[in-house]
C-alpha cells in the first residue's frame, strides 16, 4: 500500500470519528500528570510503606517488598539479569523519558534512581520498556527506540537508535506495545483511535462505517525486523487485524506464539439504548484474551465478544441487537470482565513460584473508568493457569489491594492502578503502577509442595468485593442509593 493511501485512509477514519471519540473514550488511561512532592511522598511512606506486603493482598506463602515508593507517573517496566530496573515515564515533553533503578545495598530497595533518554518525549501514552538480546527497547507515542545495554553500567552509553516511526499524527490509543519472537521479528500494536469506527454524521442511532476505512492500518498488529532502523509502518508486514486497542502484549516462548489482551469497546447503551441497559454497558463486552496468529481477524469494529454467552456478537452500529451471533471472525481464548483495562501480560518462566504458575499468564488490570452508575472494577493483577498453549481454568486474583478503597465510585478514588509486569532472573515478579510510580517485588517464601486449594480459595473469596464481582442490577446501582 502506498504512503499516500495510508495517509488518506487515516484521515478519513480520524475525521469521521473524532467528534465522539475524544470525549467519550474512557477505557484508556489518560491521567493528570502531577510531579510528586516531598509532602506527598512523606504521606505515602506513612500510610503504605510499613504495611505488610506493601499494602497488597497475596496468596499465603507470597510476600511483597516495596522496591521504590514513587518515581512519578509511568507505564511499563523491565528488569535486567543483575536486578537493575528500567521504567518508561509518562512525560509529555522534554527529554529523559526513561528511569533506571539500582539496589546497591542488597535489601531489595532501589537506592540509585536516575533519569535518562536522549530523545524527545511526545505524549503520555509512551508505554513500552523491554530488554531483548542485550538491547533496551522502549517506545514513545510515535517512535520505537532501542539502546545497547553496557555491561555493569546502569545507564546505556550508546545513543538511542530509531527502529520504527509512526508517521500519522498523535491520537487516542497511541501506545506502542512490543513483542519479540525468536527469529528476529518485532511485533507492534497499532490501535484504533475510535470506539466502533462510528460515523457521527448519521441521524438517530449511531452507525458504523463498513468497511471501516484504514482498518488494516489502525486496529491491527504489524511485524517488523527488530534490527532495521528508521522503518515506517509500510516497511513491515500486517500480521493480524480486527483488534481495537491492545497494550497487554507478549510472545510466549513455550509455544512460540503471540498473545495479547484487547481493550474492549464501550457505549453499548449510549449507542443503542433500545437493546442495552446501563447494566449491559457496565458488564459488556469482554476484554478479549487472544492467541494471535498470522492472518487472524478478530472482528473489531463489526463485532464484540460476550463472555457471559461465550459468543461473538454483531455490534449495534452494524445491525446487532445483543443476540445476533457472527462466527466469521476468530474468537478469543477467553473473555475477561469488561472495561478492566488490561495493560500488561507476562508468561511466567521461573521456578521460584509453585509449579502451577509456570508458563501461566499474569495480567495487570489498570482498572475501569466508565462502568457508572455501577462501581468501577479491576485494579488487580490476575493469573490464568496454562497448559499446552491453552488456559486450564478461570482467571484468579493474584494481587489485590492497589485501589485502597472498595467501593470505587470513580477512577480517581483508586490510589494505585496496576500497570507493568516484569520477571526477575530469580523468578520474582515485579509490579508497577501508573499513578505515583510505585513498584513492588513479589517473592514466594512458602513450601511449594504445600501450596494448593486453601491458598487459592482465600484469593477466590476476594471476588465478592465490589470492584471484582459482577454487579447486581439493582443493589449495586450507585445512582439509586
Amino acid at each position: 500500500m502506498s504512503r499516500h493511501l495510508f495517509i488518506l485512509l487515516f484521515s478519513i477514519i480520524l475525521t469521521a470519528c473524532q467528534d465522539g471519540s475524544k470525549n467519550k473514550e474512557t477505557t484508556s488511561e489518560k491521567e493528570p500528570i502531577k510531579p510528586s512532592t516531598k509532602q506527598s511522598e512523606a504521606s505515602e511512606k506513612k500510610s503504605d510503606i510499613n504495611e505488610p506486603n506493601g499494602g497488597l493482598y497475596l496468596p499465603d506463602g507470597f510476600s511483597a517488598l516495596v522496591v521504590v515508593d514513587s518515581v512519578g507517573p509511568s507505564r511499563h517496566i523491565a528488569v535486567n539479569d543483575n536486578g537493575d530496573i528500567y521504567v518508561k515515564l509518562r512525560k509529555p515533553e522534554g527529554t529523559h523519558g526513561n528511569l533506571a533503578l539500582r539496589d546497591t545495598t542488597g535489601d531489595g530497595k532501589a537506592d540509585i534512581i536516575k533519569t535518562f533518554g536522549d530523545y524527545p518525549n511526545d505524549g503520555t501514552f509512551a508505554t513500552e520498556m523491554r530488554i531483548h538480546n542485550g538491547y533496551l527497547y522502549f517506545s514513545s507515542e510515535q517512535i520505537v527506540y532501542r539502546q545497547k545495554l553496557t555491561p555493569k553500567k546502569l545507564i546505556p552509553e550508546s545513543k538511542p537508535e530509531v527502529i520504527l516511526i509512526d508517521q500519522f499524527p498523535k491520537r487516542w490509543h497511541n501506545s506502542k506495545s512490543l513483542a519479540f519472537d525468536k527469529k528476529g521479528n518485532m511485533y507492534v500494536t497499532f490501535s484504533a483511535p475510535t470506539n466502533a469506527c462510528e460515523n457521527f454524521n448519521t441521524e438517530g442511532q449511531v452507525k458504523g462505517m463498513k468497511p471501516c476505512p484504514g482498518l488494516e492500518v489502525l486496529g491491527s498488529i504489524w511485524k517488523f525486523d527488530e534490527n532495521r532502523t528508521n522503518q515506517i509502518q509500510q516497511d513491515g508486514e500486517m500480521y493480524a487485524i480486527g483488534i481495537r486497542s491492545m497494550v497487554a502484549f507478549s510472545w510466549n516462548d513455550k509455544d512460540n506464539s503471540l498473545y495479547g489482551v484487547q481493550h474492549g469497546r464501550d457505549y453499548l447503551h449510549n449507542h443503542a439504548p433500545q437493546y442495552y441497559s446501563k447494566w449491559h454497558q457496565a458488564v459488556l463486552p469482554a476484554e478479549e484474551f487472544m492467541k494471535i496468529e498470522q492472518g487472524d481477524d478478530f472482528g473489531w469494529p463489526y463485532t464484540y465478544y460476550d463472555h457471559f454467552k461465550n459468543k461473538r456478537l454483531v455490534a449495534p452500529e452494524y445491525g446487532g441487537d445483543g443476540s445476533m451471533e457472527d462466527n466469521q471472525y476468530k474468537k478469543p481464548l477467553m473473555g475477561l470482565p469488561a472495561h478492566w483495562a488490561p495493560n500488561d501480560l507476562l508468561f511466567y518462566k521461573g521456578d521460584l513460584f509453585p509449579p502451577r504458575y509456570r508458563n501461566g499468564a499474569f495480567i495487570a488490570f489498570h482498572g475501569s473508568m466508565n462502568r457508572a452508575p455501577y462501581p468501577q472494577a479491576g485494579y488487580i493483577v490476575a493469573f490464568i493457569p496454562f497448559k499446552d498453549g491453552k488456559p486450564t481454568g478461570e482467571w484468579e486474583v493474584f494481587a489485590d489491594g492497589f485501589a485502597k478503597v472498595d467501593t470505587i465510585v470513580s477512577m480517581p478514588d483508586a490510589k494505585y492502578r496496576p500497570m507493568g509486569l516484569a520477571e526477575g532472573k530469580d523468578g520474582s515478579l515485579y509490579i508497577s503502577e501508573s499513578k505515583q510510580g510505585k513498584i513492588w517485588r513479589i517473592h514466594f517464601n512458602g513450601d511449594p509442595k504445600q501450596f494448593g486449594e486453601a491458598q487459592l480459595q482465600k484469593m477466590e473469596e476476594r471476588k465478592s468485593a465490589a470492584h471484582l464481582r459482577t454487579p447486581d442490577k439493582i443493589k449495586d446501582d450507585l445512582s439509586i442509593k
